[in-house]
C-alpha cells in the first residue's frame, strides 16, 4: 500500500531524468523551470499553507522543537566525528549537507500523498524551522572561518531565500488572524498546484549518474547516515518531544528523504567538493526508492 502511494513521486523524478537526457523540451527549459518553482510556485505553497496554520497550537512548537533538535544533534555528531578524524571544509560541507539537508519537493509530496492537506500545513511549519537552520549549518560547515568573511554571505543566503521569506510571511499572516482576503487564497492555491510535480521533474533532470563512479565508500557512508540513521534519530527525538500522528510522520519523512539538489549550488559557490556533493545527491535519490518505503512501513505509526 505504501509503495503504491509513493511510486508515482519517484516516477516523476525518473521522467524528469529521461526528458532532460533526451533534450526535451530544451536544455534551457530545466534551469528556467527550477528557478520558476524555487522563486514563485513553491513559496506560494508554503505561504498559503502557513497563512492558515494553527500557529498557536502547542503541537506546532513541539514539531518545530523536534525538527531543530534532530538537525542539531546530527550536525553535532558529525562535528564530533570530524574532531577525531579531521577533514577539510570542502569535504566536510558536502558530507554534512548530505546528512541534514532534505529534498523539500519530495518531502512535501510524500506528506501530501499520505497525510493530505492538513499534513502540508504541518510540513510548512517544519520547513519554517528547518530551512533556515540547515542553511546556516551548511554554510558554517563549508567555511573554515564561518565567523569571518562568510558571515555576510550567511546573512544574504538566509534573507534572500524565497522559501524562508515565504515561511516568515505566512507566519505573520497566521498570527494576524486576518487570513488571505479577496480570493487571494485561491490565487495562491492555483500557483501551488504546479509546484510539486514540476519540482520532482526538476529533481530528476538534475541527477548526475556519472558522479557515482567516484568515492563509493564516502557516498555509501553519507547515504547510510541520511537514509537509515536519520529516520531512527527522528523517531527517538519525536518520542522525547511527545509527537504523534501527522507530526511524528512529518518529522520522520523529512529525516528519511534524500538531500536537497540545491546543496550542489551552495557547495560550488563556497568552493566545496562539487563532484562529491553531486554524487551524494544522486546516490541518495536512487537509494530512497528502496529506503523510504521501508521507513514508512516501519516507523509511520510510531
Amino acid at each position: 500500500m505504501i509503495f503504491f502511494t509513493i511510486w508515482p513521486l519517484f516516477a516523476l523524478i525518473c521522467l524528469g531524468f529521461v526528458l532532460a537526457r533526451s533534450g526535451f523540451p530544451s536544455a534551457a527549459f530545466w534551469p528556467a523551470s527550477e528557478r520558476l518553482n524555487y522563486f514563485v510556485l513553491f513559496p506560494a505553497l508554503l505561504f498559503s499553507s502557513l497563512a492558515d496554520a494553527p500557529i498557536r497550537d502547542p503541537g506546532v512548537y513541539r514539531l518545530g522543537g523536534a525538527a531543530a533538535a534532530t538537525i542539531v544533534i546530527a550536525a553535532l555528531g558529525l562535528s564530533l566525528m570530524r574532531y577525531f578524524r579531521p577533514i577539510p571544509a570542502a569535504r566536510f560541507g558536502p558530507a554534512l549537507q548530505g546528512v541534514i539537508r532534505f529534498n523539500t519537493y519530495l518531502g512535501v509530496a510524500v506528506i501530501a500523498s499520505v497525510a493530505g492537506a492538513e499534513g502540508i500545513t504541518q510540513a510548512a511549519v517544519y520547513l519554517a524551522v528547518a530551512v533556515p537552520l540547515v542553511n546556516v549549518l551548511s554554510i558554517m560547515a563549508l567555511s573554515d572561518n564561518p565567523a569571518g568573511g562568510k558571515s555576510l554571505l550567511l546573512l544574504k543566503t538566509i534573507f534572500r531565500n524565497p522559501l524562508i521569506l515565504a515561511c516568515l510571511a505566512g507566519i505573520v499572516v497566521a498570527l494576524s488572524g486576518l487570513g488571505l482576503p479577496f480570493g487571494s487564497d485561491a490565487f495562491f492555491r492555483l500557483l501551488a498546484q504546479g509546484s510539486l510535480p514540476l519540482g520532482l521533474l526538476c529533481v530528476g533532470a538534475a541527477l548526475q549518474p556519472a558522479t557515482l563512479r567516484h568515492d563509493l565508500k564516502g557516498l555509501a557512508g553519507v547515504s547510510v547516515l541520511r537514509l537509515l540513521c536519520m529516520p531512527v534519530l527522528a523517531v527517538v527525538v519525536g518520542g522525547l518531544f511527545g509527537l504523534s500522528g501527522a507530526e511524528a510522520l512529518i518529522l520522520m519523512v523529512f529525516s528519511a528523504i534524500p538531500t536537497a539538489p540545491t546543496a550542489y549550488v551552495l557547495t560550488r559557490q563556497l568552493g566545496g567538493d562539487g563532484p562529491f556533493m553531486a554524487g551524494i545527491i544522486t546516490a541518495q535519490t536512487l537509494l530512497a526508492v528502496l529506503t523510504l518505503p521501508l521507513c514508512l512501513f516501519l516507523f509511520a505509526g510510531f
